[in-house]
C-alpha cells in the first residue's frame, strides 16, 4: 500500500467537492485527457503545447505530478487530503483508474475514484507525518520516515512509533509546518479549562470586555462577552471551547444555538480544538449570521493577528518570532 498526497486546490477550492463525489482531483484544467499518453516524454510534449509560456522546472515539476496522478497511483493505495477549510486530514482508498471528466468544475476534471474512509484531525498526526503531508506538491506519494506504515497504523487506530528518520523528498509548505509546531505547542500547554482561558485573552484583545461562568454546569456557554467598558455594548458573543481531540456534529451546534439564545446573545463563536465533522459545514451555513465556527487551525491565525496584544504572559508561553521565507508557487 502506498500513500499519496493530492491537493484539492491551493485553497481548498475543490476538496468538498472531491469528497462528497467520491474522488480525488487535480487542476490543470487546460491539459486534455492523459490516459492514452504511453510515456513521460510524451506528457512532456503534450504540457508544452498546452503550456507553450511554462518555464522548463515547471513543465518538468508538472510531468511528474501528473503522470504519477494518472499512472503510478494504484487501486488500493491510500490519498491523503489535507483540508484547507477544516483543521483534518481526510484519507480515502483508490477504487478506480484514471478518469477525465470535462463536465466537472474547474479544478476537478482529472479524477480518480476514492472511497473516502476517515478524516484525522491534524492533532493525532505526528509532526513529522504533518511535515511530509504539507509538501507543496499538488502530488507526491508520502515515504519519509515509514511514512506508509505508520499512517496505515494511524488509520487502524493504533499507535505510531518513533519513526526511523529519513530525507525528505519535496520541499514543505513552511508556514504550515510553522502553524502545525504552534498548534502543538497550544494543545500542549493549554489543556481543558485552560484552553478557554485562551480563547478568553484573544477576545479581550479584540476590545471584549468578558465574563467567565465558575466551573462546572455552564448552560452551554464558556465565556460572555460585549463591546464597551462594561461589556453592555453591541456585538454580544456566547462563546463555547471544546479541549476535545473528537470532532463536534450537529448535535452539539444546534445546543449550542439554544443557549446562545438563552443568555441573550446577538452571535454566538463555538471553538472546537478537534474541529468538527462534515456535516456541521451544511447546517452552519444556514445560520451564517448567527453564528461562527473557530477549528485549532483559526484558533492559531487569530493569535498570529492579535499576537502583539496578548499579555505578556501568554506570550511567555508561547514566544513566537516573524519571520520571511519565500512562498512556493502552487503547481495547479
Amino acid at each position: 500500500m502506498a500513500v499519496w498526497l493530492v491537493r484539492a486546490g491551493s485553497r481548498g477550492e475543490t476538496e468538498t467537492f472531491a469528497l462528497e463525489h467520491g474522488v480525488a482531483a487535480i487542476g490543470w484544467d487546460e491539459l486534455p485527457d492523459v490516459s492514452g499518453v504511453a510515456s513521460r516524454e510524451q506528457l512532456a510534449d503534450l504540457m508544452r503545447q498546452t503550456y507553450p509560456d511554462a518555464k522548463p522546472q515547471r513543465v518538468q515539476n508538472s510531468v511528474g505530478q501528473v503522470w504519477a496522478f494518472a499512472h503510478l497511483i494504484a487501486i488500493g493505495d491510500v490519498v491523503a487530503l489535507p483540508l484547507k477549510r477544516r483543521s483534518v486530514v481526510a484519507f480515502g482508498d483508490v477504487t478506480g483508474g484514471y478518469a477525465y471528466r470535462p463536465e466537472n468544475p474547474p479544478g476537478a476534471r482529472h479524477v480518480r475514484p476514492v472511497r473516502w474512509q476517515a478524516e484525522i484531525p491534524r492533532g493525532r498526526i505526528p509532526q513529522d507525518l504533518l511535515y511530509s503531508l504539507g509538501a507543496f506538491l499538488t502530488v507526491c506519494r508520502i515515504e519519509r520516515n515509514d511514512a506508509e506504515r505508520r499512517l496505515g497504523a494511524l488509520l487502524e487506530g493504533k499507535p505510531t512509533d518513533v519513526p526511523v528518520q529519513s530525507e525528505e523528498q519535496a520541499p514543505a509548505d513552511l508556514n504550515r509546518y510553522s502553524q502545525d509546531q504552534i498548534r502543538d505547542s497550544i494543545g500542549r500547554k493549554w489543556k481543558g479549562h485552560e484552553l478557554a482561558a485562551l480563547v478568553e485573552q484573544l477576545l479581550v484583545a479584540q476590545d471584549y470586555t468578558t465574563r467567565r461562568p465558575p466551573e462546572g454546569p455552564d448552560g452551554g456557554v464558556d465565556i460572555l462577552a460585549g463591546q464597551g467598558a462594561l461589556g453592555f455594548d453591541r456585538p454580544r458573543l456566547a462563546v463555547q471551547v471544546k479541549s476535545s481531540d473528537t470532532p463536534v456534529d450537529v448535535k452539539d451546534i444546534r445546543e449550542f444555538q439554544t443557549a446562545t439564545k438563552n443568555f441573550g446573545a446577538d452571535f454566538g463563536l463555538f471553538v472546537s480544538w478537534g474541529g468538527f465533522r462534515r456535516s456541521v459545514e451544511k447546517e452552519v451555513l444556514r445560520h451564517f449570521f448567527d453564528i461562527r465556527l473557530w477549528d485549532a487551525d483559526d484558533l492559531v491565525e487569530e493569535i498570529l493577528d492579535h499576537y502583539d496584544r496578548l499579555p505578556e504572559d501568554v506570550q511567555a508561553d508561547l514566544p513566537l518570532k516573524r519571520i520571511w521565507v519565500l512562498a512556493g508557487e502552487s503547481e495547479s
